[in-house]
């Protein structure tokens, strides 16, 4: 098993989050892409000592960017989890 700092990269903070997280208690985060649904669970699990209910994750694409006039990048892909609760509340905005 990875280290669960590793597998939990940082909190989506968006106005669909924070609703979902208000009226059904999920929780959206930055995952490691190569971590999977039973990884993701244990780790929020022993990170904010709460119950998972539920864990969907889906792959997201990176975006095309322009680079200068002539050249264009790409952003990196990363991978979202939607976490459902079924005991405990996780805060996001009390701790910044």
């Amino acid at each position: 098993m990875k280290e669960i700092y590793s597998i939990i990269k940082s909190p989506r903070l968006t106005e669909k989050g924070n609703r979902l997280q208000e009226t059904e208690d999920k929780v959206v985060l930055k995952v490691d892409p190569r971590a999977n649904k039973i990884e993701i669970k244990k780790a929020v699990e022993q990170l904010f000592q709460v119950k998972v209910s539920k864990v969907a994750v889906c792959n997201m694409t990176g975006k095309q960017k322009r680079v200068g006039i002539r050249s264009a990048g790409k952003t990196s892909d990363w991978k979202k989890a939607y976490v459902t609760l079924s005991e405990g509340k996780i805060n996001f905005l009390e701790e910044l």
